[in-house]
């Protein structure tokens, strides 16, 4: 059984969907070197937020050790 035209009418559905946008606009105005520093910056953070949430779990079974 063969699937005829149906892979190419999801592939133009999906993108009149999409609008024909770019997948990731760079429209933020900074270098690269700038981008990075601040994803750099926002990682740092986010370990830092989850790390202070694991300290603050105080009790009860790991979450890995589901049967």
């Amino acid at each position: 059984m063969s699937r005829g035209n149906q892979r190419d009418r999801d592939r133009e559905r999906a993108q009149a969907r999409a609008g024909n946008k770019p997948k990731q606009p760079r429209d933020d105005g900074l270098t690269p070197e700038q981008r990075r520093e601040r994803d750099g910056k926002a990682l740092q953070e986010k370990a830092a937020r989850k790390a202070a949430a694991v300290g603050n779990n105080t009790g009860g079974a790991k979450a890995g050790n589901k049967k």
